[in-house]
């Protein structure tokens, strides 16, 4: 079951009340492949709480001074190290419960 935070319910207008950023900046930050809303049928963004905190922590980097690939480089790290904790988690369960997936 998936957390609220990561339901795709928040329309582009909304985010951008909830964190300063245009509209513009919003779909830019989605071309360099930082964030990925969801489309409605009709194209449509959705967006998530999960990525609205993550808007704000580009923005604040950006602010920074910090390089949008910079950013990508390192969310992409902070992935591989999530992925590489959950792959020791559940080979944990396996030894521990002979568990197949959680």
């Amino acid at each position: 079951m998936s957390s609220y935070r990561d339901k795709k319910v928040i329309t582009i207008g909304v985010v951008n009340e909830l964190t300063g950023l245009s509209a513009r900046m919003i779909r830019y930050y989605e071309s360099r492949g930082l964030i990925f809303p969801e489309r409605t049928e009709r194209g449509t963004r959705k967006y998530s709480f999960s990525d609205v905190e993550l808007l704000m922590e580009i923005a604040n980097k950006r602010e920074e001074g910090i390089q949008t690939y910079e950013i990508k480089k390192e969310l992409l790290n902070e992935n591989k190290k999530k992925t590489v904790r959950d792959q020791m988690i559940q080979g944990q369960l396996n030894a521990q419960f002979n568990m197949k997936k959680f």
